[in-house]
């Protein structure tokens, strides 16, 4: 089968010459988190998207993206997610990478509009379960849950602290990874307290700082001096200025971050002297031959490649909507949200043939022919599961002069 991509008059369509059949374009809307507390990430995750799309269009399958803003809001992103279905008519929608914004524009827009919703970066344990709620398969995502991450985290903290006190952002991500932690930690005999702060980013904490850092850990309290460690499961534009504060009032010493907190920015911001050595995980994905094929192409494109977490999930995510959509046309059905979502696990688990980042036409010919794929992306391996989850390796971070390394990946993560 031949494709061809043409425009008319401003509108692009794909031209599949097999008869003389003419499909329109696949219409997929971004709800990246391009301001507010997780607007560290939103360009980043949008460049890679695009990325994954000019690829796809290069091979001959044209998917064109409208993008939105979550503003790392509830709110906000309902009311876009609501433009990018009933105004654009989007047949998918990629992002956004904060939960707390991810459960709720599924639970009032995508789910009930029937909409497929794939995100690259949410990790709340609860996502797993929600839509079992919904009765309907239409959220995805290409990063693991926090039920893994937090497992890892407990487990390096307790091999460094004996007590942590979790500042967390008050939404299904931070609830989520705290509580993990928390048992992970626990279980592993260290003692742990939790304090919540709002989502919108506040012009101070010193008040949660102080509760944390004043907390009682069975009959000892650890006062200012005297604490382990201060775990910041939050955002960039969050952690920034509690971390910060909680160096030059609080006297603090020790910080434990998650993929949440994963920041250039933020080091740059606090001081790269004052968190030389702390440490991190996020999702893996930062090895394979997969990722750094398509760190190479990002490069390329956008000349560096951020320490940023879920860069790779949101090219994944964007790669799957491409390879799903084409899977429907190569079997002659017809293009919709479901159908689309129907070829999902199709494109992304085994059995099939390998295809990497960037070998779409290869993939393709394979579908053209009848032929089944297993997509390996840039994240690694995903495979969607009955939930939409996908279980990958966790990376362990540590900062060094100023810089995000990876210190080692965890892939055999115990159930907890």
């Amino acid at each position: 089968m031949k494709r061809l991509g043409i425009t008319f008059c401003g509108c692009i369509f794909a031209l599949s010459v097999a008869g003389n059949s003419f499909a329109q374009d696949v219409k997929v809307g971004t709800l990246f988190d391009h301001s507010g507390a997780l607007q560290d990430w939103g360009e980043r995750h949008q460049n890679a998207a695009e990325l994954a799309a000019e690829q796809l269009n290069r091979a001959g399958w044209t998917i064109s993206l409208v993008h939105g803003d979550s503003q790392s809001s509830a709110e906000a992103a309902k009311k876009a997610a609501l433009r990018l279905v009933e105004e654009d008519k989007v047949l998918a929608i990629l992002g956004s990478s904060s939960s707390g914004v991810v459960v709720p524009v599924a639970e009032s827009v995508t789910i009930p509009h029937g909409i497929l919703m794939i995100s690259p970066g949410a990790t709340a344990p609860y996502i797993s379960t929600l839509q079992d709620d919904q009765g309907k398969d239409l959220l995805f995502r290409t990063c693991p849950s926090d039920k893994l991450q937090g497992v890892v985290l407990g487990k390096l903290a307790a091999g460094l602290y004996s007590t942590a006190s979790i500042l967390y952002v008050d939404n299904p991500y931070g609830q989520g990874l705290a509580r993990q932690f928390q048992h992970s930690f626990e279980k592993r005999g260290g003692l742990a307290t939790m304090v919540p702060h709002g989502e919108e980013v506040a012009s101070s904490y010193v008040s949660e700082l102080r509760s944390a850092f004043s907390r009682k850990y069975g009959s000892k309290p650890m006062l200012a001096g005297k604490f382990d460690v201060l775990c910041a499961f939050s955002y960039p534009e969050h952690a920034k200025i509690y971390i910060k504060e909680g160096i030059e009032v609080f006297h603090g010493k020790n910080f434990l971050f998650s993929d949440g907190t994963k920041s250039e920015k933020l080091i740059q911001e606090v001081g790269a002297d004052k968190l030389e050595g702390m440490m991190g995980t996020a999702p893996g994905g930062g090895s394979g031959s997969g990722f750094e094929k398509f760190k190479a192409f990002y490069t390329v494109k956008y000349a560096d490649f951020p320490a940023s977490p879920f860069i790779a999930n949101a090219y994944d995510a964007a790669a799957l909507v491409g390879l799903a959509s084409y899977a429907v046309q190569a079997k002659g059905q017809e293009l919709s949200s479901q159908s689309i979502r129907d070829q999902l696990r199709e494109v992304a688990n085994p059995p099939g043939i390998f295809v990497g980042p960037g070998e779409f036409e290869t993939a393709f010919r394979l579908l053209d022919m009848g032929k089944a794929i297993n997509y390996e992306g840039a994240s690694g391996n995903v495979d969607f599961d009955s939930n939409g989850d996908v279980v990958t390796p966790i990376e362990v971070w540590k900062i060094e002069n100023g810089k995000i390394v990876t210190f080692r990946i965890e892939s055999q993560i115990p159930e907890e």
